[in-house]
């Protein structure tokens, strides 16, 4: 009877070890940060509400960054295709309808010329986590990111798919336009 007791207390003190998704996890160390490894992350199961954090208040500009970032996760990698809405292929303006819709329930139209209407225009020097950054890639057309701060926009490129870049590399500043603050940001 006491082999059973012993398998019973084993058995539920080891039970949340073998099963909890976090008992392996660990942060890989900042020296290997600019290594390219591949990573495993699971669907976000969780978006910042941003509704509870006022306009003007500490904290909202991170939590913004925060909300994007978790849509980022979501988005990362996925390939560019024109007109593109889904996983399998996504353009630009559609990849900021999906994060705009899904971490803040802000809609927004298709296009980068209907995008490019909406909110009020912003300088560059005053950007804000969550502006629209808009881009004259050609003469009649334009390309559309998301500010998440440090000079740093996500996007759907060309040639990287859903990525990060820099507004300080030479082909951003060559090409940048304008950027817009939609209401939510306000």
């Amino acid at each position: 009877m006491s082999r059973i007791k012993t398998f019973t207390c084993a058995i539920l003190l080891l039970t949340p070890v073998f099963f909890s998704s976090n008992s392996f996890a660990f942060d890989i160390p900042k020296e290997f940060a600019s290594f390219d490894l591949p990573s495993y992350s699971e669907p976000a199961l969780f978006t910042p509400e941003l509704s509870s954090i006022k306009p003007g208040q500490s904290g909202r500009a991170e939590a913004i960054k925060t909300a994007l970032l978790v849509q980022y996760s979501n988005w990362k990698g996925t390939q560019y295709h024109w007109g593109g809405t889904t996983h399998a292929g996504v353009d630009c303006s559609s990849l900021m309808q999906q994060i705009f819709n899904d971490s803040m329930h802000k809609q927004l139209p298709r296009t980068t010329f209907q995008q490019i209407k909406n909110g009020e225009k912003v300088r560059k020097e005053n950007l804000k986590p969550g502006d629209l950054v808009f881009f004259k890639t050609e003469p009649d057309i334009r390309h559309v990111g998301v500010y998440i701060g440090d000079h740093q926009f996500i996007h759907a490129s060309k040639s990287h798919g859903v990525t990060i870049s820099s507004l300080d590399d030479q082909y951003w500043i060559n090409h940048y336009e304008t950027a817009r603050r939609l209401e939510l940001m306000s």
